[in-house]
């Protein structure tokens, strides 16, 4: 018994890394699982993985970021499963280049991959959910990238910056169907972090390996689960045997004219209050600094 037994999850961007751990956890907690893949190869090697293990998976290749796709993929799960219960958006891609440098391509497809790739597949199960009055659990996949703001990744960063305040807003809209829409940020060695993780974290045999993929999925079933219900709108960072709550913008200091229009030239001296009273540099920051387990 698991808990999602007889339930569906469609996994984007599933035949690899943390998409392939998060429809292996979801299969193994009873799920059905449809394996939303560009490149399908490696998706239906996951798939026969959860069949030979005595799990239900089907394979749909092509573009997440892709309408006519995505509405196909949502419908014929229906019609083969007979419900929809979960989505997981995971796929992805990373072109790392200094702002200066990047080429109009390597910022729109990071942002069609990531951004659109959420929402084009959110749209049609919010649809879905909507129209049949069942509830449904969306998880996300943003990035400490996004929340904290790392060199060379104003692409990534900006599209995962928008999935959290994307996730924070399908779930003010959605609550009243009984949707919940949650983010992850995760750290694990994929293909995407396998240059920039350092050999701390990489372990070695019998050991926990902190950055293995598999480690993120727990936490996915669990936010799939009929257990989260009352969870939404929230980013959690998901890496090795910790999970973490992320706390969104909030004002933490404030200075005022005292009922007028300020005068530009007051701002110098003015302006210094806010810094002082928050404790934030007046700077720019290195993002890094500011994560619990180092480089990802």
């Amino acid at each position: 018994m698991g808990i999602l037994d007889g339930k569906v999850v469609i996994v984007t961007g599933a035949g690899r890394g943390i998409g392939r751990a998060e429809a292996l956890e979801c299969a193994r907690q009873g799920a059905s699982v449809v394996l939303a893949e560009f490149d399908p190869s490696p998706a239906y090697d996951v798939a026969d993985e959860i069949i030979t293990a005595g799990g239900r998976a089907i394979v749909a290749s092509g573009d997440v970021a892709d309408t006519d796709f995505v509405d196909r993929t949502v419908a014929s799960t229906v019609e083969e499963f007979g419900r929809l219960d979960a989505l997981v958006n995971n796929a992805g891609i990373l072109r790392t280049s200094e702002l200066a440098d990047m080429s109009d391509d390597e910022w729109d497809s990071v942002i069609r991959v990531h951004l659109r790739g959420h929402f084009v597949p959110t749209r049609a199960v919010c649809r879905y959910w909507r129209a049949s009055g069942r509830p449904g659990r969306i998880v996300h996949t943003t990035s400490i990238a996004g929340l904290y703001g790392f060199s060379g990744q104003t692409n990534y960063g900006s599209a995962k910056a928008g999935i959290a305040a994307f996730t924070a807003i399908v779930a003010s809209e959605m609550e009243q169907f009984g949707v919940t829409s949650n983010a992850i940020a995760p750290m694990a060695l994929t293909r995407m972090t396998t240059d920039v993780v350092d050999d701390e974290h990489r372990g070695r045999d019998g050991e926990f390996v902190f950055l293995d993929a598999g480690n993120v999925a727990p936490m996915v079933a669990y936010l799939c689960s009929a257990d989260s219900g009352h969870i939404s709108g929230k980013v959690f960072g998901v890496q090795g045997d910790s999970i973490e709550i992320f706390q969104p913008f909030t004002s933490v200091a404030e200075i005022k004219a005292g009922g007028r229009r300020w005068d530009p030239a007051e701002l110098g001296d003015r302006v210094g209050e806010l810094f002082e009273a928050s404790g934030i540099p007046a700077g720019a920051e290195n993002g890094m600094t500011k994560m619990r387990y180092g480089p990802s």
